[in-house]
């Protein structure tokens, strides 16, 4: 699923592309990809046509654009969706599920999703925000790239918690847009073991695995972020090129980049953690 990088990659396409544009038509071409939409597709073409979009916003891994007065477009992009701007004489994609045509005739912009887990609905934002964040996601917690992220308030919180650090790394009521690879990467880089208890972390500890969280995903930023396959691309239909520089995830048997010892891949809430056994030591 794609985390903060990936996320922030569409956002800033979306920035640059659609702000300020006026909605002339809209085409849902399957009813799953507006789901959430209270009142369904007839509801959401109503919403959405004749709408100007404003700036895009991201919030961890959840995208939203305002669309007017007290309310905002949110997407969710699931396993498998993407957001891409495409001339109008660009065949359709397979799994094309929404289609927005502008006013001024020129590029679209297309909603794909092969899974359908992810979609996009028109919500009420919160009264009084510049940013017209969408009331479903105001509980979800800043992220580390946010200018506004509080380092002292995450820190304290991270060590209150009793839990592990991993499962506090994907809890995004205390940090967003952190997913199961950047908290391997980042709990790599701090020498940390994905089973280290939160409370067992000094400030010093917790602090430096903030800044290793910061560093992993501005890197995976500077190159399109992360793709495994063809699913997770930009709005222009490019794939980032992260998966080459990751240190943990994915690379179990092969030597760790800092002591040679190789990695090792553990079952983990249904997922996998990748770890260095020697440089993550685990907990007693």
């Amino acid at each position: 699923m794609p985390e903060l990088p990936e996320v922030e990659v569409v956002r800033r396409g979306l920035a640059r592309w659609i702000t300020g544009r006026t909605v002339a038509e809209v085409e849902v071409l399957h009813p799953r990809a507006v789901r959430r939409q209270v009142g369904g597709a007839p509801d959401f073409t109503a919403r959405m046509t004749g709408a100007t979009f404003g700036q895009a916003q991201r919030r961890g891994k959840y995208l939203w654009v305002p669309v007017g007065a007290g309310f905002s477009m949110i997407g969710h992009l699931g396993m498998s969706g993407q957001l891409l701007v495409q001339d109008p004489a660009v065949p359709d994609e397979t799994h094309l599920r929404v289609r927005f045509r502008f006013a001024d005739g020129a590029r679209e912009l297309r909603f794909v999703d092969q899974r359908t887990f992810g979609g996009l609905a028109v919500e009420e934002a919160e009264p009084d925000d510049p940013e017209s964040t969408p009331v479903s996601i105001a509980h979800i917690a800043r992220d580390p790239l946010d200018p506004r992220f509080d380092d002292g308030a995450f820190i304290t919180a991270l060590r209150a918690k009793r839990t592990t650090v991993k499962r506090a790394l994907l809890d995004q009521t205390l940090i967003s847009g952190v997913g199961n690879i950047y908290a391997d990467e980042s709990l790599w880089r701090a020498k940390l073991h994905y089973e280290r208890p939160t409370a067992s972390l000094t400030r010093p500890q917790a602090a430096l695995l903030l800044q290793h969280a910061r560093d992993v995903m501005d890197a995976a930023l500077a190159v399109g972020g992360t793709s495994f396959d063809s699913l997770y691309v930009n709005v222009n239909g490019e794939s980032g090129y992260f998966s080459r520089d990751l240190d943990a995830y994915g690379r179990e048997g092969e030597p760790c980049r800092r002591c040679g010892t190789p990695i090792r891949r553990a079952a983990w809430m249904n997922r996998s953690s990748y770890f260095c056994p020697r440089c993550q030591r685990a907990p007693r």
